[in-house]
């Protein structure tokens, strides 16, 4: 049963990309959908993204074994939108026309910045990959039986196909489908779950005291983020991260004008909302009625809770459907992902560092597909070695490289007159590097007990989200970085920037 949804998740997958591509022809169909969606659209899209499998398969898991510390996740990914929707949208959408480093060039019209914006772009996105791909290989091995390698392999195969002929379009209504179907398969085990508490919030609180080995600590937080300067870190990293997440901010130019941008996050938002008050019956009902035991014997870091609450409360049918459900959210997440770093390297580095601007429209298309197999590839070797880590927790290091490396330069480059271009390369090259080498100290990747981290060693750090360092460090180096290293640039660039970003002008005079 398993296996015959898997197989129409993928066939009606394939069927969207195949039309798809018959509307993929130039460059702005394949980075953007030639800006054709609507609101609704592209705020299901929106939705679509986000609610990957750190927030369905991790946030479930995380919440189940760790109680209220797992739902600081659901907290921090919702507050995120309110950022983006306030900050980001409408200024990313008039500036930009297919990238981040496009809204970057706005104002700083240098090879350096998109190269370097590019850089930062393929990073996050493959790291956020790394997550979702340790997500389909942990599913697909419980109910498929297929080892975890093979998974990760399919997965990045058919992600790899949805890029390659459908871009954006395809990868759009994949989107679209799978946040449907996400948002109906978490409703009804919601509902179920809530039917055995009797519909009372109370009794559902009070039976969680007891539930579990937590006992009274499970509805309170300090059960995995003991340091409180560690849980704070963590929330800077998901609250500002969103807002530097090149996957998401992408989908502002699938739209025609700054007023869809701003419906779709609100769109967006509610969906997202709904869904994260929905976690809670997730962790809840897998601690209850699944049990730790059960849970870590079938994914040491949770990963499988959601599944194996669904098999509990409606058999192997339901379970067979949140597994396709699930396994459609990975693959949709994934080609966004792809789409995002392709783009990046096609448009930004080689059209306009490479070849100066002069790359036709069929060069950056096969540039484009080029790099989509290159990230893939990249990934899929990084996921095998990260199979052990919560799905949720992999991605906060995303979101923590994101908000280090981008949201400093997007909010200067918007907001702050005398920003320059030394400030702008400066930033995204500490944020970025920062945040990554402060992951590899962590306790994440080392631990003196053989077998708990990916390799045996000290950390050099305590705090397993390294963001409370590391996005200071991006807006401090590139304050330091427009001061020290660069000259005062045009007054009259910045009013530009000021008059397009607020208004979508696109000649200010």
């Amino acid at each position: 049963m398993a296996f015959t949804f898997f197989l129409l998740i993928v066939a009606a997958t394939l069927v969207i990309t195949y039309y798809a591509s018959k509307k993929t022809n130039t460059t702005s169909e394949f980075y953007t959908a030639g800006g054709g969606l609507t609101g609704w659209q592209n705020g299901l899209a929106i939705a679509g993204d986000y609610m990957s499998a750190a927030s369905f398969l991790g946030i479930a898991g995380a919440i189940a074994l760790t109680g209220f510390d797992g739902f600081f996740f659901s907290i921090g990914y919702l507050v995120a939108y309110l950022v983006v929707l306030y900050i980001v949208a409408e200024p990313l959408r008039n500036l930009g026309k297919y990238t981040m480093a496009d809204m970057i060039a706005a104002r700083f019209n240098n090879a350096k910045v998109r190269g370097v914006a590019a850089l930062s772009t393929i990073a996050i996105s493959i790291f956020y990959m790394i997550a979702q791909l340790v997500g389909a290989g942990a599913l697909i091995k419980l109910l498929l039986g297929l080892d975890y390698t093979t998974s990760v392999l399919i997965v990045g195969t058919l992600m790899t196909i949805y890029v390659i002929f459908g871009g954006m379009t395809a990868t759009s209504w994949v989107q679209i489908v799978k946040a449907i179907l996400l948002m109906v398969g978490t409703f009804i085990i919601s509902l179920m779950v809530f039917a055995k508490f009797h519909f009372n919030f109370v009794e559902m609180f009070n039976h969680m005291k007891k539930a579990t080995p937590l006992g009274d600590a499970f509805l309170n937080p300090g059960v995995k983020y003991k340091n409180g300067l560690d849980t704070i870190s963590i929330n800077i990293a998901l609250v500002l991260g969103t807002a530097g997440l090149p996957h998401i901010l992408i989908r502002f130019f699938t739209v025609k004008d700054a007023q869809t941008a701003r419906k779709s996050v609100v769109y967006a938002t509610w969906l997202i909302g709904l869904f994260y008050i929905m976690t809670i019956f997730l962790g809840f009902g897998a601690a209850a009625f699944v049990g730790n035991e059960t849970i870590i014997e079938a994914n040491k870091a949770g990963n499988m809770a959601a599944p194996l609450l669904a098999r509990e409360l409606g058999g192997d049918f339901l379970m067979a459907f949140v597994a396709a459900v699930a396994f459609a959210t990975i693959l949709a997440v994934v080609a966004g992902l792809v789409l995002a770093a392709a783009s990046a390297f096609a448009h930004d580095f080689y059209s306009h560092i490479i070849r100066k601007g002069k790359a036709t429209e069929r060069e950056q298309m096969l540039a484009a597909r080029y790099a989509s197999v290159g990230v893939a590839v990249a990934s899929v070797i990084l996921a095998l070695f990260a199979q052990k880590m919560n799905v949720a927790f992999l991605v906060s290091l995303a979101f923590c490289v994101a908000a280090s490396a981008n949201l400093p330069v997007i909010m200067y480059t918007i907001f702050w007159r005398r920003f320059n271009t030394a400030g702008a390369i400066t930033g995204m090259l500490v944020g970025l590097f920062t945040a990554l080498i402060l992951v590899v100290v962590s306790p994440n990747v080392l631990d003196p007990t053989p077998g708990k981290a990916i390799l045996v060693g000290t950390p050099l750090i305590s705090l397993t989200n390294p963001a409370l360092i590391s996005v200071p460090a991006g807006f401090i180096a590139a304050y330091l970085g427009a001061i020290i290293f660069g000259r005062r640039e045009s007054d009259a660039k910045f009013d530009e920037v000021l008059v397009k970003a607020n208004t979508g002008i696109r000649d200010s005079a």
